[in-house]
């Protein structure tokens, strides 16, 4: 695609990538930050909810060090998923490809549901609402390019 094509693309269709870039890049960095502020005190209250699903009391002071490190290993995790995400949205942007943003929902649809269904069975109810959160603002740009590149195929 050249300068002139990417001048002449709807501002609709520019703003609903650049979203998506933006939410690629968010799962990136918080993918890079999880590992350092995964033991930090501000998360102690989302470790208790965390603990609560699994225990009836108190949880074990060694449960909280092993639910940062497990937050901790996700962040390598998040990062590739923020940069796979990236890659596709360019891809999808570059070469108007529908089939791209195809894959990039059945990954949401893949994804959110088990997340939110593992979760609210462990009464780890933040995490539904974060999954609710990430899947209702990347669906709905994913539909509406997919709908548009379907279309200028």
């Amino acid at each position: 695609m050249n300068t002139r094509s990417i001048d002449r693309e709807p501002a609709a269709r520019r703003w609903l990538v650049y979203w998506l870039y933006g939410a690629a890049l968010a799962h990136l960095l918080a993918g890079v930050l999880l590992p350092w502020v995964s033991g930090l005190s501000f998360l102690d209250e989302y470790h208790r909810s965390i603990a609560a699903g699994f225990w009836p009391g108190a949880a074990p002071a060694a449960a909280h060090v092993q639910q940062a490190w497990w937050m901790a290993l996700f962040g390598p995790t998040m990062q590739s998923v923020g940069l796979w995400m990236f890659a596709l949205v360019h891809i999808g942007h570059r070469q108007r490809s529908a089939a791209v943003w195809v894959w990039l929902m059945a990954g949401i649809v893949l994804w959110a549901p088990q997340d939110m269904l593992l979760s609210a069975r462990a009464g780890v109810m933040a995490n539904v609402w974060l999954d609710l959160f990430a899947a209702a603002t990347m669906l709905p740009p994913m539909v509406w390019l997919w709908r548009m590149d379907r279309r200028a195929a």
